[in-house]
């Protein structure tokens, strides 16, 4: 996998992101059209956030990012609106799992450095993640094999469809 570049994108929420404030309830069960449902992303704790977002930046935060309800429609409406990747210190369980069974890349580490709009390379081979606008590099808690498997596959269903079952190897 290449890097990629982005930029980051932080809420002013960092501990503790439910997935109530990832996309509301409201339009959980309304949008079934994903492009739809992402412009509704964080719409009641930062109410122009989708409005800055553009393809292929990563999202930051902190710690249990993505506790709460276990609906995907968390993950989707990020990826739906060019979350190439959620960057945090550490995520909800439930969260993690919907999100690789999607193909959307989470990656753990210190974020605490990290700056809302800091220019960011990705570099999953390597296992870091270099913030270029400050300078600094930030190593990544590895990640599972599975998960990267299912990452590289694009999600658990197009896995599935790939080898005609599940296979790590």
């Amino acid at each position: 996998m290449t890097p990629k570049k982005g930029n980051a994108r932080r809420i002013g929420i960092d501990d503790n992101v439910n997935t109530d404030y990832i996309i509301s309830g409201r339009y959980k069960f309304q949008i079934e059209d994903h492009k739809e449902l992402a412009k509704h992303i964080f719409e009641d704790v930062s109410p122009n956030f989708y409005g800055k977002v553009k393809s292929g930046d990563f999202l930051v935060a902190g710690e249990n990012f993505g506790c709460g309800s276990s609906r995907e429609q968390a993950p989707v409406a990020l990826m739906s609106a060019g979350i190439s990747a959620v960057v945090a210190k550490s995520f909800a369980r439930i969260f993690y799992r919907n999100s690789f069974n999607i193909g959307l890349c989470l990656l753990e580490c210190d974020t605490d450095g990290i700056k809302d709009g800091n220019r960011l390379e990705i570099d999953l081979k390597k296992g870091y993640i270099k913030n270029l606008s400050r300078g600094k590099t930030i190593p990544i808690r590895p990640m599972p094999a599975v998960m990267s498997k299912l990452l590289a596959d694009g999600g658990v269903i197009k896995h599935f469809k790939k080898h005609k079952g599940f296979k790590i190897k």
